[in-house]
């Protein structure tokens, strides 16, 4: 059986676990290879590598550890030893040639060396994959014969399954991590950081090349010609027999080993096409909409537990109407002000709304408080404050008013119909739909996404209940 270790040196991780130096040595290999990244092969002057890590430890103000190494602390003796280091047959991630024409020492990454740095690159800064690529690439290969009639098995069968898998694995790779962003969204503390939150994910990366995998290039678009192309292949016994000769050469197996390879290739990919991608796609979408619920909900509650000023706010109004349960409003407010207090509305009423009794502390020492009588300047001022404080642009009623506006007398509106030319007025589309049901609109969800300005929102329906 195969096994990794018995293609590395024993000590390739030992560099990398737990230890003072770990860090150290992650940044140097990675620094060595960026060295590389403008020659024309991995081989560059010791001189130069030995440079580099040098500039590092100084730039850095790191050395080091006693345990082990025990030389000169200066930063060239420190990068000769990581060099050394890195070259033992122990470690194995550098080899060391002497130029033919200069006799000059050059430092080689090993092929182990190699992958282990773009390993820990990719673990930092992983790329953003293109999801619609792979796609596209399966329908242009199949779409020009001419591309990979020399040789149907590599450039055609092998490189459309590779596209077919590598789909399929930034796909689950999607899935599984948006669980990472819903994570984010629980934790949210404020309404603030909630906001930035979801702007953030609609402007991101993944909500663009998701709605370019689900309209741009789009399977469905592209589904049946690949299936058609692919089922040809199989029936095509000239095309099929080159297939198998090919892998023949290529994989070094016999002929009945090659048709089954070449025939589990044309069937898997098909599989995953027609099968599997919807089934993904189906799962990442079911995810996004728990995302968008839970940033609904958490809103909510970051609005109802806030601690600041807004919060205050709440708690005294609950406070009133526990002490004042035998007057009105209107008995205690000026008119003007009756208003700002929507009290015993109970917008949002289901099981967790109910209040259990708490323990009251209990006021052994009377406190006294000297109250300031405050002028008619003072009490305007605080009247203006208070109106400023209570106004919510994206409230249920303003949400209907637009709505109502919107509509018109159509009875119903498309979410492409909804302006979307500001991050306003997105907060505003995605207030409309979370208080629709209160206001007395049915919402449909419907296929797709919709962009304008940098700005991506599912596509979906707003209808008056009677419609």
């Amino acid at each position: 059986m195969f096994h990794v270790f018995n293609v590395i040196p024993t000590g390739f991780f030992n560099n990398l676990a737990s230890g003072s130096n770990q860090r150290i040595y992650s940044d140097c290999i990675q620094l060595i290879y960026k060295e590389y990244e403008r020659e024309i092969s991995y081989r560059i002057p010791r001189n130069r590598i030995r440079d580099t890590l040098a500039i590092y430890f100084l730039e850095n103000h790191v050395e080091l550890s006693h345990d082990e190494y025990s030389g000169d602390r200066t930063a060239n003796d420190m990068a000769g030893a990581v060099i050394r280091k890195f070259l033992s047959k122990e470690v194995g991630w550098l080899d060391e040639e002497i130029d033919d024409a200069t006799y000059e020492k050059q430092i080689v990454m090993t092929e182990n060396g190699i992958a282990l740095a773009e390993f820990l690159n990719q673990l930092e800064k992983p790329e953003q994959e293109e999801f619609s690529s792979y796609i596209y690439n399966i329908y242009n290969t199949l779409n020009n014969a001419e591309q990979w009639k020399e040789n149907p098995y590599v450039n055609g069968i092998k490189n459309i399954n590779k596209n077919a898998r590598d789909l399929s694995k930034a796909l689950k790779k999607l899935s599984t991590f948006i669980r990472k962003i819903i994570e984010k969204m629980v934790q949210e503390k404020t309404l603030e950081s909630l906001t930035e939150n979801i702007l953030e994910y609609c402007e991101g990366n993944f909500i663009r090349e998701y709605s370019r995998l689900t309209k741009q290039q789009n399977i469905h678009i592209y589904r049946m010609f690949i299936k058609t192309k692919l089922d040809a292949m199989i029936v095509d016994d000239t095309v099929f027999g080159r297939m198998v000769e090919d892998c023949c050469k290529e994989e070094n197996i016999d002929y009945v080993q090659a048709q089954d390879a070449v025939l589990d290739m044309i069937q898997a990919t098909k599989r995953f096409l027609v099968e599997d991608y919807d089934q993904i796609m189906r799962d990442i979408k079911h995810k996004i909409n728990v995302y968008l619920q839970i940033a609904v909900g958490r809103a909510r509650f970051i609005r109802n537990r806030e601690k600041d000023v807004r919060g205050n706010v709440e708690r005294t109004m609950r406070f009133i109407m526990e002490e004042l349960t035998e007057l009105s409003m209107k008995d205690v407010l000026p008119d003007d002000m009756d208003v700002l207090f929507t009290m015993n509305r109970h917008e949002f009423i289901d099981e967790g709304s109910i209040r259990y009794p708490r323990q009251n502390q209990t006021i052994k020492v009377p406190v006294v408080s000297e109250i300031e009588e405050m002028t008619e300047d003072a009490i305007q001022t605080a009247r203006e404050a208070q109106q400023k404080e209570a106004y919510n642009p994206y409230s249920r009623d303003l949400m209907k008013i637009y709505l109502e506006k919107k509509i018109g007398d159509s009875g119903e509106i498309n979410s492409d119909e909804l302006p979307l030319n500001s991050k306003g007025d997105m907060l505003t589309n995605l207030s409309s739909i979370a208080y629709a049901k209160d206001n007395g609109f049915a919402v449909e969800l419907l296929d797709g996404y919709y962009e304008v300005n940098d700005m991506i929102l599912r596509r979906f329906k707003i209808a008056r209940e009677e419609s």
